[in-house]
């Protein structure tokens, strides 16, 4: 059984009243009784993703008594970008953010990021479903930068781009499709730059909100290029347009 797991429904709902950040609580598809529905308000209370498994995939993370639930404690302390976005510009910074629309694989978002935390990225947003477990395989292949890059979670990421849009942040996704090069795209203005899923891209609700796109040029005969590998590529040019600005 991993470190980071807890099981039963004293347990769980004890962390959650504690304020110990759950990254997912796994449910035994016929629960019921009090005790689970005590858990089940806090856990919809505290929009904590949650999903119903059969009986044996419980048992394969437990031999305890876990009672039909199994919580995953996360490795991270999350943060909201709705409170990080005023402190950047009130310290005088240019912000600079990036946007994972459900990246799945662990050692992909600790690729990115590592090289965020390199770029000096401000903030990363993730949607609260659907992404990979900030786990400590995570925090491992980010070398530890999932510790020091401010890490944000949301339900609506449509609201979230429409507040850093208000906030005067330009959100530009990185597409297959767009016409523009992203070495003739100025990053010298607050940006965020939005990150499609590895196998999907980035979801037209998303793309259809953002303020521009851009490409990667590919000149092989593999059409795409890993997401850490693209994310990379495109910080650096960040990096370096705002070097050379300075």
């Amino acid at each position: 059984m991993q470190e980071n797991t807890i099981y039963g429904f004293r347990p769980i709902l004890e962390a959650i009243e504690s304020d110990k950040t759950i990254d997912k609580v796994l449910i035994h598809k016929n629960l019921q009784g009090d005790l689970f529905k005590d858990l089940f308000i806090k856990v919809r209370q505290h929009k904590i993703p949650f999903q119903y498994v059969p009986v044996e995939k419980l048992n394969k993370i437990t031999r305890g008594n876990h009672q039909g639930v199994v919580a995953f404690l996360s490795a991270i302390e999350y943060q909201s970008i709705y409170d990080i976005v005023p402190t950047i510009f009130e310290a005088g910074r240019n912000p600079f953010v990036v946007i994972l629309d459900k990246i799945t694989d662990v050692r992909n978002i600790g690729a990115i990021v590592r090289s965020a935390e390199c770029a000096g990225v401000d903030a990363i947003v993730l949607p609260l479903k659907g992404g990979a477990q900030l786990n400590d395989d995570a925090v491992k292949s980010s070398c530890g930068a999932l510790l020091k890059v401010p890490i944000c979670r949301h339900s609506n990421l449509v609201e979230v781009i429409n507040f850093l849009k208000d906030s005067g942040i330009e959100l530009i996704a990185v597409y297959e499709k767009a016409k523009n090069m992203y070495y003739n795209k100025d990053f010298k203005q607050p940006v965020a730059i939005v990150m499609g899923n590895e196998y999907e891209g980035i979801a037209w609700d998303y793309l259809r909100e953002c303020n521009d796109s851009i490409k990667i040029p590919m000149i092989g005969s593999i059409d795409s290029l890993n997401v850490s590998v693209a994310t990379g590529i495109v910080l650096f040019e960040v990096v370096k347009q705002r070097l050379i600005h300075h």
